[in-house]
């Protein structure tokens, strides 16, 4: 397939897959870092996701994700090959019961956390800039206006939102053609092959692709889809390696997604491929372009997510789990 997806109305053409960060700083650090985004670019990638709350729920660093980022475009130099997106205005999550409906979304967050954010990752702007969620109480006028300010102050280049509510993004784009303003370039929520059929997650904060939401994107392809949460938290790999036994308290775990990891065995033996890449070869068979958010362990994770955009997947392989 085509390894470059233009964002319309932007200079941004991106990757494919983008390179998750939440674990950057937990599971690798320093030069395990170093390998896993030196081998993202090697295999061609050039859009790393990042927040400036990962991963703030461990205690003992503020932003650290943001940091080890930051280490390796300093080491690397190669700022200028990568479209570089971090996300502010996230609720507080240090201390023992972080709750996730306490808004951090006013300017002087939002200020707060941009700045933060360019000095721990040492750049002078970010190119694709997040909500991280939104705050129903405040008005999208002021949210834009507020991401505007960047633009001119130079600090972003765009802005996306993620978790937001189909409303809000129809409002937002509204004002934004009312104003002559590029509105959002992208879109954060999530989206993946075992959504159809799970039991949803505990945090309430988090917005699906489903239905209205899912229509949206089929109606704006200005407003690029980045999933999270791509990789089903890992569901159908423990599945594949454990069975149904491994997964009985997984909220994946339904008679819906084992019928899925049955036709998934079936894809893999189609093709000669791996779980990851069955499971990332569904967001390229929507109606609309995606670019999931892929977090790697290692190395050869990287490799093998890479490895989907080589594998001929059909419309037809997937076509029973549209909605």
């Amino acid at each position: 397939m085509e390894k470059r997806i233009l964002i319309p109305n932007t200079d941004l053409s991106v990757y494919p897959i983008g390179l998750g960060t939440v674990d950057a700083g937990l599971r690798w650090d320093g030069a395990d870092a170093d390998k896993i985004f030196d081998t993202y670019v090697g295999c061609g990638g050039n859009i790393i996701d990042c927040a400036h709350v990962y991963s703030d729920w461990v205690p003992g660093e503020i932003a650290r994700a943001e940091r080890v980022l930051g280490d390796w475009l300093q080491r690397s130099g190669k700022r200028n090959e990568i479209v570089l997106i971090t996300k502010g205005g996230h609720p507080d999550m240090t201390g023992e019961n972080p709750d996730t409906h306490i808004s951090r979304m006013t300017h002087d967050d939002m200020v707060s956390d941009l700045n933060a954010s360019l000095k721990q990752l040492r750049t002078d702007v970010i190119d694709i800039y997040f909500y991280h969620r939104d705050n129903r109480n405040q008005s999208v006028e002021e949210e834009i206006e507020t991401m505007e300010g960047f633009v001119r102050e130079g600090k972003i280049r765009y802005y996306g939102c993620s978790n937001w509510d189909v409303d809000r993004m129809k409002a937002a784009d509204a004002y934004c053609r009312e104003k002559g303003y590029r509105s959002f370039v992208a879109d954060q929520s999530l989206l993946n092959l075992g959504m159809k059929y799970f039991n949803g997650l505990a945090d309430d904060t988090l917005r699906y692709t489903q239905g209205e939401a899912f229509q949206y994107h089929v109606d704006n392809p200005n407003n690029l889809m980045m999933p999270y949460m791509g990789n089903c938290s890992g569901f159908f790999h423990i599945f594949a390696a454990g069975g149904e036994e491994a997964v009985k308290n997984n909220p994946y775990y339904t008679p819906g997604n084992v019928r899925v990891a049955e036709k998934m065995k079936e894809l893999c033996s189609k093709y000669g491929c791996t779980v990851t890449q069955v499971v990332l070869g569904f967001f390229y068979h929507q109606p609309f372009p995606c670019v999931p958010l892929y977090g790697p362990a290692i190395p050869e994770h990287v490799v093998d997510a890479c490895g989907t955009l080589d594998v001929p997947f059909t419309d037809a392989d997937y076509e029973w789990l549209l909605q």
